[in-house]
């Protein structure tokens, strides 16, 4: 045998190895996500469960059980299917509630932005600007008024 025909053997066995190799790592995570959402399942039915049994004559579930459906209708996509308490449509609607309620949160705190206040001595003297100078667009009367020291 020739030197040439050992290594072309030897390239084809590794190849092959390697085919075999990422076959048995691809069927090994595709195990591993099938269990993912086993244990994600089973989460979602003993959290249903606990609420069942925290509520003695049928009170409505807290803002934690919700908060818990939302965050697993985040993060998992089978979430519908272990739903016994409640329907979906509720979880979604639920969802729904906390985005108006973090915007509404959001937008009280945050008075950033917008068009800085204009004196009423600046305003008269833009009113005189253009009077006296009819053929000044804005962007004229604007540069005049930072020559002029007016930070608008």
């Amino acid at each position: 045998m020739t030197c040439e025909k050992l290594d072309s053997d030897f390239s084809a066995t590794i190849l092959a190895m390697i085919v075999s190799l990422r076959h048995l790592l691809g069927w090994i995570i595709s195990s591993f996500r099938s269990r993912e959402d086993l244990v994600l399942e089973n989460l979602a039915l003993r959290q249903q469960l606990l609420a069942l049994h925290a509520q003695q004559p049928r009170t409505r579930l807290t803002a934690l059980h919700k908060l818990f459906w939302v965050a697993l209708r985040t993060f998992w996509s089978g979430w519908r299917k272990p739903l016994v308490l409640v329907t979906p449509r509720s979880v979604v609607n639920w969802h729904g509630t906390g985005f108006r309620l973090y915007w509404i949160w959001i937008s009280r705190f945050r008075r950033v932005g917008g068009r800085k206040g204009v004196s009423k001595e600046v305003r008269a003297l833009i009113f005189r600007m253009v009077a006296e100078n009819p053929t000044w667009g804005a962007p004229r009367i604007h540069g005049e008024l930072l020559k002029l020291g007016f930070d608008l």
